[in-house]
């Protein structure tokens, strides 16, 4: 247990701060498991509405800082050539 009022203070401001990013990471896989479920049942109305859904999530995480820009580019990027090559 920290001593010092400011180091007190950073523990609860990184448990806030944790809680959020694990609350938008798990928004995040959330909505890329339903993308794939989506996929994985052949549905393909359900997928493309999600698509966008799925790529907002992506968009929040990013902007939040919960993971890379070049991380959340790669995960756009794969989950629409995977509609793609579904919808042929």
């Amino acid at each position: 247990m920290p001593n010092i009022k400011s180091a007190e203070k950073r523990v609860e401001v990184t448990a806030v701060k944790n809680a959020l990013n694990k609350s938008y990471r798990t928004q995040f896989k959330t909505a890329l498991k339903k993308f794939d479920a989506a996929i994985a049942e052949n549905n393909v109305e359900l997928a493309e509405s999600l698509l966008s859904v799925t790529m907002s999530e992506i968009d929040t995480a990013y902007t939040k800082g919960v993971i890379h820009k070049n991380s959340a580019n790669r995960r756009k990027a794969a989950i629409s050539k995977k509609l793609a090559a579904f919808k042929k």
